[in-house]
């Protein structure tokens, strides 16, 4: 009887250390870096860790929302990774610094070449985004994630709000408050800073013309004093010259 309940004791502590010793799951996710205002451009990366102990993950797609396009998304290139971006003609075209924009992105795809992600690793894939909308607080981006095995993970489940974590959880980019700068504040200081420049110029300018004047009346006012002293001296002269004649 003991040496039963020693056995199945044992068997439950063995199977509480697989079970903690196993991979610490996670799942694919995006964050901006800085700040992803409505209205404006943001750089976000997309985190990929690798859940499996035998695999490696050599491919991943990531899936823009059609009811929210975006007419801009760049890949920042990734050693080892070739990314392929896939457009689709828009039901409704977009309107972007006063062009017309009839295609919107839907799809990112990185492929490896020659590079992969490890058991225990994880990478990052940089994303330029922008004109982020306007009318949500947020974009989900459904993401596939594919291993060397041919194994398929899709993380394409909406978190719902009060709701617990779905099993596969979609990435979902924040978007905070919009801001008088729909360029992040980059461009308005850039312009701010070249006003103060050209004012600073102009102040210089101006200065510089008043140094070159007061340089120039100098010369010609002391010529003035000097004459008028000679003239004064010379008038002295005739006067004394006057009266020793008459004396």
């Amino acid at each position: 009887m003991n040496v039963s309940r020693i056995a199945v004791a044992g068997g439950l502590a063995l199977s509480s250390v697989a079970l903690l010793s196993g991979p610490a799951f996670a799942h694919v996710s995006v964050q901006p870096q800085g700040e992803a205002a409505k209205g404006g451009y943001a750089t976000v990366n997309v985190k990929v860790p690798n859940e499996r102990d035998n695999a490696s993950t050599v491919k991943v797609e990531v899936n823009f929302p059609a009811d929210h396009p975006l007419a801009s998304v760049m890949p920042q290139p990734v050693p080892g990774w070739k990314a392929v971006v896939t457009k689709s003609a828009l039901a409704k075209p977009l309107e972007l610094h006063g062009k017309k924009i009839t295609q919107a992105v839907t799809k990112v795809t990185w492929t490896s070449d020659g590079a992969k992600i490890g058991a225990g690793q994880f990478q990052q894939f940089p994303l330029s985004l922008g004109q982020l909308p306007e009318d949500t607080d947020q974009l989900v981006l459904k993401a596939v994630q594919t291993y060397d095995n041919n194994e398929v993970v899709r993380w394409i489940e909406e978190p719902k709000e009060g709701a617990a974590e779905p099993q596969n959880p979609a990435p979902v980019l924040k978007l905070s408050a919009a801001t008088g700068d729909h360029h992040g504040g980059g461009a308005a200081a850039d312009d701010k800073a070249d006003d103060k420049a050209d004012d600073k110029a102009g102040h210089d300018d101006k200065a510089a013309h008043a140094e070159a004047a007061d340089s120039t009346d100098t010369p010609a006012r002391v010529l003035g004093v000097v004459g008028i002293l000679v003239g004064v001296a010379g008038v002295a002269f005739g006067v004394l010259a006057g009266r020793r004649r008459s004396a």
